[in-house]
């Protein structure tokens, strides 16, 4: 009896294997929307980060981009994917605001919600290891067009601020319709990433420090910052400061924005030495 009936049972028991494999339910659920979204400005990209969803089964993040936050006229398009929670967008227009967006994917294909964060950013022009030499020795070589990418004569109606040493102290000047702070010592340039509303320099200069990061208000109404990474000490002649620099080319953007341009002032502001 038992030999007559050990195959039907094991072709039974089969069977509904079977049928449970193909009744078992598939995942549908998707994963939370990432939390903690932010970007950092760069030249020509923007580098995105967020925080790590806490589902188990999630696989990776696919990466949005938009011309606009939100309606008919603004569909966000993938531009990429990272199993990680850090993606750089690059081949961006520097002075053209995007707006970005990151979803989760889990292993079984599911699609979270996109972030809620409304996170948007301006690449901007960028630039390391610019020298100027102290006005007072060479002229020509002491003064930095933002704008313009490249060194100029610290009078030229184009400079944004001028370098100067009298051998006591290194200091950088801004032109009379122009403003300049010390934000502090910062480990790179990336960590100054606003425009402040207050705390200019009253006499529109600053001493130079190795590891600061200062903030430029340009006279045409722009701002720009930058840290100092050295200076150089000649043979002859006073210290060369070296410095990187970057500058927010768009009106309306949250990271070094820009502002209307002040009426035009005539004369030049008095040359103040710290000490």
């Amino acid at each position: 009896m038992r030999a007559r009936w050990f195959i039907p049972i094991l072709a039974l028991a089969a069977l509904s294997g079977c049928r449970d494999d193909l009744s078992a339910p598939r995942d549908l659920s998707p994963p939370a929307a990432p939390r903690g979204f932010r970007s950092v400005t760069g030249d020509h990209a923007v580098d995105l980060s967020w925080l790590a969803n806490t589902e188990a089964d999630v696989a990776g993040y696919r990466v949005y981009e938009a011309p606009c936050a939100s309606g008919h006229d603004c569909p966000y398009t993938r531009v990429g994917s990272t199993a990680g929670t850090a993606f750089t967008v690059t081949g961006l227009t520097n002075g053209q605001t995007r707006y970005f967006a990151v979803a989760a994917l889990d292993a079984a294909g599911n699609e979270s919600d996109l972030s809620y964060d409304t996170v948007f950013d301006t690449p901007r022009p960028e630039g390391t290891g610019a020298e100027l030499l102290s006005f007072l020795t060479s002229p020509a070589n002491a003064g930095w067009d933002f704008a313009g990418e490249r060194v100029r004569a610290w009078d030229d109606p184009l400079t944004d601020m001028f370098y100067g040493d009298n051998g006591s102290v290194s200091q950088m000047f801004v032109p009379l319709t122009g403003d300049i702070q010390d934000a502090g010592y910062a480990s790179s340039l990336d960590a100054v990433d606003f425009a402040p509303s207050a705390g200019w320099s009253p006499s529109g200069s600053v001493e130079l420090i190795v590891g600061h990061c200062y903030v430029v208000r340009t006279p045409d109404g722009n701002y720009a910052k930058f840290r100092v990474n050295r200076f150089i000490i000649p043979t002859v002649g006073r210290p060369i400061v070296d410095f990187d620099w970057a500058y927010q080319v768009a009106t309306g953007n949250p990271e070094l924005k820009a502002r209307p341009a002040r009426p035009a002032v005539v004369g030049r502001r008095p040359i103040t030495w710290i000490r």
